[in-house]
This record gives structure tokens, C-alpha cells and sequence, in this order.
């Protein structure tokens, strides 16, 4: 979006997330020019990390870049536990400009990072293809790997309680990278710390959604770890992946991303493709199956959210 970027020309991508008045403004662009049916929070899943003692920036083309990873039990066991209210109080501070400023037009999506994803950015000190220093560690020292996982879950947590008492309306945990991981190495490492988390939101009464890459494999093993909606990306068939997953839960998903970059027919095509895999039940959040990529059209976008409406309201 233009006004992303002249924003972005002006400030850093933290300082965007730090700021809550440009947070704020940022997380109503799309709301204000696309027909979307929620607002997400404009915010970072790398936030947590640094006052846990990790530092980061992000790096022009590069992505995110982290100052001091973990390499050993040592490490991870100088990490700090902080009270998010306080160390990330201008995302609590945003929420609540947003929720202001939406005077109830639609409702506001919270996140965070689970803990896989969150660690093996620690770990491998930025994006990786292979996550070869995670799993080293991983197993490799299988004690302390619990130990970060079972810090972050908890701080995870916190955040998010701490998000909807803001006021968010529903949250979301990020698993971007676990599926890296099999079916056996996600039960053992992961499932244990990423139920932590959904445990500790049960009292809260919003949404709940858990979403993945890659992780067709393991999606009954994501839906056991918790969340009353589970993310599928496109590389499953949304049927098939809702028969795995259950359908006592929603769904989100799961249009292939870089179908906007072509031609509207074939956009338009692959959109209907899905929601006649929906076949009409409920329960189902049309959405990409991942992040939008930054070359796409606006106007494709917004297409493609007429469209949606179009044939869900017929």
C-alpha cells in the first residue's frame, strides 16, 4: 500500500511497532481500503524477544536480524521473564487506540509467535532454510530446549491475555516455521509448549486461532495442541485438510498468496475452487494460506475480497 510505504520511508519497522499513534494508523489502512471483515494488529512476532535479553533489527532485504543468538544451555539460561503489560505496554497502548478508532466497525485480531518459531529466529540468528542450528540444539540438548520453549510459551501467554484485556476481540499464535518439523519431532519438542499456551487462554472467552506453514503432515497434531480455529495453507486442498483437522473446529485459509500476482481469472477461479471445498458449512475464514507478498496489486486484493463476499452472501 502506498501509505505503508511513505510511512515507511519516514520511519523503521520498529518504530512503526513501537509507536502506538503509527501503529494505530497503520493497522486501519486496509480496513479503510479494502473490504476486509477484521482488522489485525500492526505489530512484530519478534517483539518478546528483546526483553528477554535478545536484541534484533530488521535488515533492509534481509529481514530480521538477531544482535546475540543462542547457541548453548548458558545462553538460554540468562534469558529474562518480563511482565509484558510493562516491556511491550505501547502494543497494549496501540490496542486500545485501535479499538477506539473502530468504534465497533469490525472486530481487531491480536497475535504472537509460538514458541518454535520464536526460538529458531533466536537461534539461527534471522531466517533460515534449513533450521540447522534449531534442530542441533533441539536435539542436541533436549533439557534446555524445554526450558526456552517452556519461557517463551509462558510469556506467549502473558502477552496474549495481556492483548485481549486491551481489548483485542481474537487472537492468533504464529507457528510460521514449525513445519520444518515431522509428525514424531512436533509431538515431542513442541506440542507439549504450544498446548501450554492455549491452556492458559481457556478462561478468556475470544477466539482462538493457530496457524502454521508447511504443516499438512501434522495438522491433527496442531488442532491436539489447541485453538478453536486452525490455520491450513494451500499446499492441502482445504476439504482434505478440515477432514484432518475436524470439523468440531474452524478453518482459515488457504488461497496460494502469489495467485494475486496473476492474471483475475485465474485469481477469481482458485478462490471459488475453495469455497467449494467449504461447501457451505460454517465455521470456515477465507484468507491466504500466508502473508501477503509485498509486490501484490492493491486492487487485486480488493477484488478478491468483493468477490468472496459476493458468492458468500448469494
Amino acid at each position: 500500500m502506498s501509505e505503508y510505504r511513505a510511512l515507511r520511508q519516514r520511519y523503521s519497522l520498529l518504530e512503526l511497532c513501537r509507536t502506538p499513534d503509527l501503529a494505530t494508523e497503520v493497522t486501519l489502512q486496509p480496513v479503510n481500503r479494502i473490504d476486509v471483515d477484521a482488522a489485525i494488529l500492526f505489530s512484530d512476532l519478534l517483539l518478546p524477544l528483546e526483553p528477554m535479553g535478545i536484541r534484533f533489527d530488521f535488515i533492509k532485504g534481509e529481514g530480521p536480524a538477531i544482535e546475540n543468538p543462542i547457541q548453548d544451555a548458558g545462553d538460554i539460561a540468562r534469558l529474562r521473564r518480563f511482565e509484558p503489560r510493562e516491556s511491550l505496554s505501547h502494543v497494549l497502548d496501540a490496542i486500545r487506540q485501535v479499538k477506539q478508532a473502530l468504534d465497533g466497525r469490525v472486530p481487531l485480531i491480536g497475535f504472537a509467535g509460538a514458541p518454535f518459531t520464536l526460538a529458531s529466529y533466536a537461534i539461527e540468528g534471522g531466517h533460515s532454510n534449513n533450521f540447522a542450528k534449531t534442530k542441533s540444539l533441539m536435539y542436541g540438548a533436549p533439557d534446555a530446549w524445554h526450558r526456552l520453549c517452556e519461557l517463551m510459551s509462558d510469556l506467549v501467554a502473558d502477552y496474549l491475555a495481556a492483548q485481549i484485556d486491551a481489548g483485542v476481540d481474537a487472537v492468533q499464535v504464529f507457528d510460521s516455521w514449525v513445519g520444518q518439523l515431522n509428525a514424531r519431532d512436533y509431538r515431542e519438542f513442541i506440542l507439549p509448549h504450544s498446548r501450554r499456551i492455549f491452556d492458559a487462554l481457556t478462561p478468556y472467552d475470544v477466539p482462538k486461532i493457530h496457524f502454521g506453514v508447511g504443516t499438512g503432515a501434522i495438522l491433527p497434531d496442531i488442532r491436539e495442541a489447541g485453538g478453536d480455529v486452525i490455520g491450513a495453507d494451500w499446499r492441502v486442498p482445504l476439504d482434505e485438510a478440515w477432514d484432518r483437522i475436524g470439523h468440531d473446529r474452524a478453518i482459515q485459509g488457504n488461497l496460494d498468496p502469489t495467485l494475486l500476482l496473476g492474471p483475475i481469472d485465474r485469481l477469481l477461479d482458485a478462490a471459488d475452487d475453495v469455497l467449494a471445498r467449504v461447501g457451505g458449512r460454517p465455521g470456515h475464514i477465507f484468507n491466504l494460506g500466508h502473508g501477503i507478498l509485498p509486490m501484490t496489486s492493491l486492487e487485486h486484493v480488493q477484488l478478491l475480497a468483493e468477490h468472496v463476499h459476493r458468492r458468500t452472501t448469494q
